[in-house]
Parts: structure tokens; sequence; C-alpha cells
């Protein structure tokens, strides 16, 4: 299965889980409902000149004007079935690359808020595909990352060195763990962290994600 689609598949069953739970039950997302995720999913694909404002905070004004818009022309189910049709046309050639590992996370921010907190089984291909993808991603993540030399490491065993840095932490966990962490969802996130205390410390309260 590609990971366009393996997004497809997470995009599916969150749009499914939003429609089960309503537009006002809570995410993890600080100040988001259902409603307001799902508004988000829709200015990044579908609105390129609010995206900015995902990305740098001095324009996140324009990006929550573009959300609230977005609320206000369409009804919750018109939402949800324009999310789940897929992205548009531009996006399409990048859906398995840009798309993946986002609406794992999103979906996981649904889920996780509202009760559904432990792992899914039988993701293996999508964590398999979410795996690759953090390699390529994981220094951007963790840029602000100082002086930490951090070592993401599977149950199997198998690791990727993403930072260095003279103060060593591994950590490890499932690749949809990893993946929470390293975007910032570390509280909601079961993995293990193996280091100094100060450095363990100093990776936990580092702002994580893009």
């Amino acid at each position: 299965m590609s990971n366009r689609d393996l997004a497809q598949n997470e995009r599916n069953a969150l749009c499914d889980l939003a429609l089960a739970l309503g537009p006002d039950s809570p995410t993890l997302c600080e100040g988001w409902a259902v409603q307001d995720l799902l508004a988000h999913l829709y200015v990044r694909e579908r609105k390129p000149l609010a995206m900015p404002g995902i990305i740098f905070s001095s324009l996140a004004g324009m990006t929550e004007r573009a959300m609230k818009k977005t609320l206000q022309q369409h009804s919750f189910a018109e939402l949800v079935e324009k999310i789940r049709t897929g992205p548009p046309l531009h996006m399409k050639a990048v859906d398995g690359q840009t798309n993946l590992i986002e609406y794992f996370i999103h979906h996981e921010d649904i889920r996780r808020a509202n009760g559904q907190t432990a792992p899914r089984e039988g993701i293996e291909k999508l964590e398999e595909g979410m795996w690759v993808l953090l390699g390529r991603m994981g220094r951007l993540l963790l840029r602000e990352l100082d002086d930490i030399d951090l070592t993401l490491a599977l149950p199997s065993g198998e690791t990727k060195h993403i930072k260095k840095g003279s103060r060593e932490v591994t950590l490890t966990g499932r690749a949809g763990e990893l993946v929470l962490f390293t975007y910032g969802r570390g509280e909601n996130a079961e993995v293990e962290l193996a280091g100094t205390d100060e450095a363990v410390t100093a990776l936990q309260e580092t702002k994580l994600g893009i």
C-alpha cells in the first residue's frame, strides 16, 4: 500500500470519527474543537494564501480569519465531506509525503482527547511509512533542541540518529508514538526516554514540531 493510500485511509478515519463525535468535541490542539481542526485542514489544503500563518506566528491572524470564514461558509457535515474527498489537484502528487503524518497526528488529536488513548493496533504499514518520513523530517522538527544528541529507537531495536550534541538521549517507542512526541504531543505519547536527568528534562521542555 502506498503512502498516498495510507494517507487517504487516515483521512477517512479522521472524518468518520469527527462525524461520530460532533463539531464541539475536544482535541489535543489547545483552543480547538473538532470543527476548528477540520477548518485548519481545509485551509491548509485549499487556501494557499492563508497557509503561511500555520508556520509563521506573525501571520497567524490571516490563517485564523480564513478558518473562521470557512466555518461560516460550510456546515460541519459539508466540511467533513470536502476533507474526505482528498487534496485538491495541486497537492495530489505529494499527498503521501505531506499528508500521511499530518492526518495521523490530527486523527490522534481527536482520538486521544476523547478517551481513545491506547495506541492503535493493525497500523504496521502506516507506521513503516511514518518511520521513513520521520527520518527525513527529524532535524526540522527538533531544530530548537540545544546540544541534545538524539537517537530515535523502535521497540525492534532499529534506530535513527537525528541530531548531534554532547548530551545523549534515546527516545524509544512505536513509530506513531515517536511522531506524536516529535510533533509536540509529548504528554500524550507513549515513549521511553533514556539519558541523564538534565538532558531528558531539556528535551521534554523544548518546543518541538513545525
